[in-house]
């Protein structure tokens, strides 16, 4: 008697493990980028993950204000021209110099590769035609289970003095709906597994309490309070959890600040589905 019930203590025991695990989320994910995704992803995705008990490597393939066509000119001469800045699942972070797309995109089993344009041509169509190469030369590199997805990058504040910002009549409506329009069209023709919506999400916050308060002084880049609405959102399309009922949010955000943004990145992945 006392055999049988050690061994079924001993299966429970095993079997509650086992559930953990499953349900514990792993991913690998790697950007593409440029200082837009590293806004989005080196602050808080990682933390955030931790907070659900998932687990997660960031990589960020960084060159600051890279466009898609140097993206594709570093491919093609197999440059060693990136700041190659990685979080491991331990939360520890390193930095590679010198690191060249091909190098990285081989390093990992990669679940999800991510491409974007440089902010200030975001919404123009016109500047996306080398990216049917650059998803090529991606897909050719990783695992056949690794998906190809669009980052959505956002506007600029109102208050911005970037000289991108003439091409949108210096209106941050203008901008959005452009960069919405591009990033579905573009996602469509090169069969991309999907948006993350960082843009949308930035925008859903603006039109709270929280106002145009999302970006440093320059106008474009995000501050802590945007940054973690883009990785909310990144962490919900990715993981596939409601941020809403994640317990991380940075010290230096009070609850109602951190309860909106987390709203404004959950309304943009759920509406972002819909498409």
């Amino acid at each position: 008697m006392v055999r049988l019930t050690t061994t079924r203590r001993f299966l429970l025991i095993c079997l509650l493990v086992l559930l953990t695990i499953t349900a514990a989320a792993q991913k690998r994910i790697l950007a593409v980028g440029n200082s837009f995704s590293r806004d989005a992803v080196e602050q808080n995705l990682w933390d955030l993950a931790h907070a659900d008990g998932d687990s997660c490597i960031v990589g960020n393939l960084y060159i600051g204000g890279c466009p898609i066509s140097l993206h594709v000119e570093n491919a093609r001469k197999d440059s060693a021209a990136y700041e190659y800045r990685k979080i491991c699942t331990d939360g520890i972070r390193k930095q590679t110099n010198g690191k060249r797309l091909d190098e990285a995109l081989r390093e990992e089993p990669w679940d999800v590769v991510t491409v974007q344009q440089v902010s200030w041509a975001s919404g123009l169509p016109e500047t996306y035609g080398e990216l049917p190469e650059l998803v090529a030369y991606i897909r050719a590199r990783v695992p056949s289970h690794t998906k190809i997805m669009f980052h959505q990058t956002w506007a600029y504040a109102w208050s911005t003095g970037h000289d991108g910002f003439k091409r949108y009549d210096n209106n941050q409506l203008t901008m959005y709906h452009a960069i919405v329009d591009c990033a579905e069209q573009v996602t469509r023709y090169n069969n991309l597994e999907g948006i993350i919506p960082a843009g949308t999400a930035i925008q859903i916050a603006r039109a709270t309490s929280l106002g145009d308060s999302l970006n440093i002084d320059d106008g474009y880049h995000l501050n802590t309070l945007g940054r973690y609405v883009a990785a909310c959102t990144w962490y919900e399309c990715l993981f596939h959890r409601n941020v809403k009922r994640n317990s991380f949010a940075p010290s230096e955000l009070t609850a109602k600040q951190a309860k909106l943004a987390r709203r404004a990145a959950h309304k943009a992945s759920k509406n972002n589905r819909k498409m």
